[in-house]
């Protein structure tokens, strides 16, 4: 179910009978956003480097794509890609920690592969 919005503000639904806008509160990093009603949402098909409070680099037991200086590019260019356009989001699911997996797209333009093209992001292995 794919369902538009245009940021800042509430969606208009892309087709009939399709649950209710989306709104985009704000951007935590390269790879998760949260929706205005407080829903955490994992991009599917990435994988960004981790911020410096993240778990992943302080903790020896997990590890992470910890490149701080990217991580904050690539956090700032998916707030900026978000801003650009139509967002059409398409759920698939939850990850581990709760957060909803789905695929985001921006105008057409799929947000994971365009922060793989510009180095921000990796391909989820």
């Amino acid at each position: 179910m794919w369902i538009e919005a245009k940021r800042p503000g509430f969606a208009k639904v892309a087709e009939p009978n399709v649950a209710p806008s989306l709104c985009i509160g704000g951007v935590h990093d390269g790879d998760t956003i949260r929706t205005c009603a407080g829903e955490r949402v994992r991009i599917e098909n990435i994988d960004a480097p981790e911020l410096s409070n993240s778990p992943k680099c302080t903790d020896r037991r997990r590890q992470g794509w910890c490149d701080y200086s990217l991580a904050v590019r690539s956090r700032d260019e998916l707030a900026s890609f978000l801003k650009g356009g139509h967002v059409a989001i398409s759920r698939s699911g939850t990850d581990r920690y709760g957060r909803t997996l789905a695929r985001i797209l921006v105008d057409g333009r799929d947000v994971g592969d365009h922060l793989v093209e510009l180095g921000l992001a990796r391909p989820w292995q």
